[in-house]
Order: C-alpha cells, then structure tokens, then sequence
C-alpha cells in the first residue's frame, strides 16, 4: 500500500537531548518533502509542535486532533490546516490510526508510549495492518526494543517484533522505509 499520510506520535516536550528536536525538525521537512499528509496530536509544544511548524513549512498538508481536556495543556496548534477538537484520548488515538497508512513514533513520555502499544496491540490484532515505524533518536528506544525481544524469546508474541515495527536510527533511513 502506498502511504499518503502518516501519523506522528511524540512528546508535548522537547526532552533533554537536542537531537530529539533535530530529527523531528528533518522528519517534518520529510514529510513536506514527500508530499505526505501529517495526521498528528494537534499540539503547538515539543516535538509536537516542531514536527507540525516544519511539515507545514514544507507544504504539507497538516491535521491536528486533540481532546478537549489537552488544549490548553498541550496548547493547541492554531496555524495548521485542519484541527479536530475531540471528547477524549480514544477518540484522538482512532481518529489518527483511521486517518493515516502508516505510524511514526519519535521519542516522548507516557501518552507516546500508550499510542505506540495501542497501535502494535491493533496491528498484532488484525484491526488494521499499517506499518509502524520508530524514530530511535541516539538509541533513545534501545531499552524498549530489548524489551521487545525478550517478549519475542519467553514466547508472548504472536509475530516476530521485526513483523510489527520498524526502529529506525535517522529521518533519513525512516523515510527509505517510507518510500
């Protein structure tokens, strides 16, 4: 399947590491570059907010979801092309998997992480079937990809983890797997 839109998922926060700005900053002019739509959390904050301002530098066409309860948090965006204020994070997290043909995670906190598991868990599922690709910024998701493996060894997963998602080490080697 050819992928027209991806949805981004990551940190209201920029974290400590500046390369975490860096790569989201490459990301977004990426996704402007290939002419992809960016279905994202509709945030003007951390990498959130970068990878909005730089797609849309770009051109792309950017679409923001966000609940009700997170605008002011997470300061919604108010220069993107559409934005979708929603009643909860369910509803945000189904909006962006039926909106977009693939996933992409860059590094972030608690709600990155649940975005990430809920994707494989609908993915391993067969509720769809769209590649999931991981930003692993200066090894940032080393830990969880560990992790990962060792679910794989003790016999818990259905699928090999190579199966489900992809970790990718730069923009430009996600955007080789994109394309």
């Amino acid at each position: 399947m050819k992928i027209t839109s991806v949805a981004v998922f990551c940190g209201s926060k920029t974290g400590k590491n500046p390369r975490f700005a860096q790569h989201t900053a490459e990301l977004g002019k990426l996704i402007g570059h290939l002419r992809l739509k960016l279905i994202y959390g509709g945030g003007s904050t951390g990498l959130m907010g970068l990878v909005a301002d730089t797609a849309l530098a770009e051109g792309a066409t950017v679409i923001g979801i966000i609940p009700e309860l997170l605008k002011e948090w997470e300061h919604h965006h108010q220069g993107i092309s559409e934005l979708h204020i929603v009643a909860d994070m369910h509803v945000r997290k189904k909006m962006m998997y039926e909106r977009s043909d693939a996933a992409i995670v860059l590094p972030g906190g608690f709600g990155t992480l649940d975005e990430l598991f809920e994707m494989l868990t609908w993915n391993q599922l067969k509720i769809h079937s769209k590649k999931i690709y991981v930003l692993n910024t200066d090894g940032f998701y080393d830990h969880l990809l560990q992790h990962l493996r060792g679910l794989e060894k003790e016999g818990f997963l259905y699928d090999k983890v190579d199966e489900r998602i992809t970790f990718c080490a730069s923009p430009a080697d996600l955007a080789n797997h994109i394309v």
